[in-house]
């Protein structure tokens, strides 16, 4: 990194945005919690479209996956049974694929898993024209890897070569955020990105603790981002300059005036604001949608729906925000 500190950062316009998003956002995540009266937000794009939370645990998804799944009394901290559950719910990203299992099956779990009883859930749910994937991002077929047409046969045979390597085994050994990652990333269909999102979900359950700010992977909406908020973004490294973002969020959040709201003594980690990037990308598209990258979109296709399935939030105890937030 010695040569980039030699440079000097050339911000745009969009990188107070970045700031400023994340303020808004986040006062709009305490009110749905406090059910306040009004709106939620002056902010007429995020009155209109759907983003993400500031806090990557704090979304719908990774709440459910947390206090579900991992944190679930079943489990009884079996690490096994805990790296399945994990492994099988985010394959799919789609909390009613896993209501679906649930419903049919006795039990989601480890002991319970076998390839035609799983297969049958999904070939009902495909024949239905129910949607199984979420998406948030997009999984790869995996059909030249394991021969199956369907998609989510492919991913069934990845849980079941996972678990036949002993995946949590080796998981319990891994030293590192980074160790994990790649561990993860040996396996098909495992991209960096896909990796690295797989890995901050196993790192919130007791099986590792693993520091989240030891490194980082960009995703493409993130690296879109990163190059509307600086001019000279090619001269540093997605990893630079989102750390960057992390060792300065209080100096810049006093800087502009706003009073963020933290998660307690939780500060944004390396995945927050890699997270924040991708959709102050969103954002942009509308406010400065004559500012592009190399992903030429200029709007945002997702509008805001009020959910009124309410959350109890939840995060891993080891973090010890849950009084917090309650």
């Amino acid at each position: 990194m010695d040569f980039q500190i030699k440079k000097t950062l050339k911000k745009t316009i969009i990188y107070d945005e970045y700031w400023k998003f994340a303020y808004e956002r986040q006062n709009i995540f305490f009110k749905k919690i406090r059910d306040s009266v009004g709106e939620l937000t002056e902010d007429p794009i995020l009155k209109l479209y759907k983003f993400t939370n500031v806090y990557r645990a704090s979304d719908r998804v990774s709440q459910y996956l947390i206090k579900h799944i991992i944190y679930n009394d079943d489990n009884d901290n079996k690490n096994k049974n805990i790296v399945f559950k994990i492994l099988l719910f985010k394959l799919f990203n789609k909390i009613e694929t896993w209501t679906a299992f649930e419903n049919i099956l006795s039990k989601v779990n480890i002991e319970s898993f076998c390839l035609e009883s799983y297969k049958k859930i999904l070939y009902q749910l495909y024949a239905e024209k129910k949607s199984i994937y979420s998406n948030a991002y997009i999984m790869t077929s995996g059909r030249s890897i394991f021969g199956y047409e369907r998609k989510f046969m492919n991913h069934l045979m990845l849980i079941k070569t996972m678990l036949d390597d002993n995946i949590s085994n080796k998981i319990e050994q891994c030293n590192s955020l980074k160790e994990l990652y790649n561990l993860l990333l040996s396996y098909p269909m495992f991209g960096p990105f896909l990796a690295y999102q797989f890995a901050i979900d196993i790192n919130y359950s007791p099986i590792v603790n693993f520091d989240e700010n030891e490194f980082i992977v960009a995703g493409p909406g993130a690296r879109s981002g990163i190059y509307k908020c600086f001019f000279n973004a090619a001269d540093f490294t997605n990893d630079y300059l989102i750390r960057y973002m992390v060792e300065n969020q209080e100096k810049e959040f006093t800087r502009l005036g706003l009073d963020f709201i933290y998660l307690g003594n939780r500060t944004l980690k390396l995945i927050d604001c890699q997270n924040i990037f991708c959709e102050i990308d969103k954002y942009s598209r509308v406010k400065y949608p004559w500012i592009t990258t190399f992903n030429k979109r200029t709007r945002i296709k997702q509008k805001y729906i009020p959910n009124s399935k309410g959350i109890e939030y939840f995060y891993p105890p080891k973090w010890g925000i849950n009084d917090f937030i309650q």
